[in-house]
């Protein structure tokens, strides 16, 4: 239930975020008639250019073909029977058989918006968590106060910044080889990875099972992956690496996508390689979106939000709850985080009749 008092909205649960994790938690808590007010991001272009617009990650993406519930066929009259006018037209007609990352979201915010969730097109800057009631600050000014918080923010993926890089994104580069590695433009064709560590082994090794070759890309002169790790892509016989190089620049065009990539030498300038692929993945890291924090809640060494209980989505700050990509650095899959997006909502709602609140 929300108050008002000058510039103060007095609310019960707020929820930062819009991702899979923020409308499953959205549906979930609305379903328990707590009246939850999402603040889904503003549509800027600095939060475009940083991958944290409204609706997620998966918003970026094109095919998505590992989300239960939505096997291969035409959900174009679905689309149009679910969606109001005004957001069915901001979307490209559904040409395809599966859903699309933007179609999926947009049906998951439309479910929550019908369970009876509100909705705010705008950032929170900066929060208060020091005591009861939490303090939120709008970046359109203003304060709201909470009692109960779930933080669904989830994490940017890295990327190196080269406008061919932006030019081809959904169109043969991604950051996510689970996500995409499946798709048929990729199949038995030869792609490049590029990154050195673990998550760059495991998306190369993985992506050996539907690429005919797979080049991992990287700029020092040894692996920084675990030992097991470095020697398993030494061994696989579809993996092979190219110390001591970056990448340049991505090859392709409007038609076909991504056809190929430019690789420079670290070590010696001016020398460059040209190799054949039809895919990019970057797998260079992810940067969980937890600075507006300001070191409020417990994070671990790569800044993601500790969960202080096993499989509960408490954090550090009683009546402040995390889900999703935010508090996970290992999965990273929109079904894993619509799930913890679930059991967040439970945790507030319990936490909240707790205190008496609800």
């Amino acid at each position: 239930m929300a108050a008002t008092t000058g510039n103060t909205i007095k609310e019960t649960l707020v929820i930062i975020g819009s991702g899979p994790a923020g409308w499953s938690s959205a549906t979930y808590a609305a379903r328990a008639q707590l009246k939850p007010l999402v603040f889904e991001g503003a549509i800027t272009e600095k939060n475009r250019m940083a991958g944290t617009l409204p609706l997620g990650q998966l918003a970026l993406t094109s095919e998505v073909e590992n989300y239960a519930g939505f096997p291969h066929g035409n959900l174009g009259a679905f689309l149009d029977s679910a969606l109001p006018a005004e957001r069915r037209q901001m979307m490209a007609p559904h040409a395809g058989e599966g859903v699309t990352g933007p179609e999926l979201m947009e049906l998951m915010r439309q479910q929550a918006v019908n369970m009876g969730t509100r909705i705010v097109t705008d950032d929170i800057l900066k929060v208060d968590f020091s005591k009861r009631p939490f303090k939120l600050y709008p970046s359109e000014g203003g304060v709201v106060e909470a009692e109960c918080v779930i933080v669904a923010t989830g994490a940017s993926a890295n990327w190196l910044g080269l406008p061919s890089e932006e030019k081809f994104k959904n169109r043969g580069v991604s950051a996510c080889a689970v996500c995409d590695g499946a798709l048929p433009r990729f199949r038995n064709k030869p792609i490049v990875v590029v990154g050195g560590g673990d998550s760059a082994v495991e998306e190369a090794t993985y992506l050996t099972k539907f690429a005919s070759k797979v080049h991992l890309v990287h700029r020092r002169d040894e692996l920084r992956a675990s030992k097991i790790m470095a020697q398993r892509a030494h061994d696989d016989p579809k993996i092979e690496i190219h110390f001591n190089t970056g990448l340049a620049e991505v090859l392709g065009d409007d038609a076909k996508g991504v056809t190929g990539v430019r690789l420079a030498s670290t070590i010696d300038a001016g020398k460059e390689t040209t190799l054949e692929a039809t895919g990019v993945f970057l797998a260079i890291g992810h940067t969980p979106n937890t600075a507006f924090l300001d070191g409020q809640l417990e994070l671990n060494p790569k800044k993601y939000i500790v969960w202080t209980k096993h499989f509960r989505t408490e954090t550090s700050v009683e009546g402040v709850f995390a889900a999703g990509d935010v508090a996970d650095d290992y999965y990273r899959q929109a079904i894993s985080a619509a799930g913890t997006g679930c059991m967040s909502a439970l945790d507030a709602e319990r936490w909240l009749a707790a205190q008496g609140t609800h």
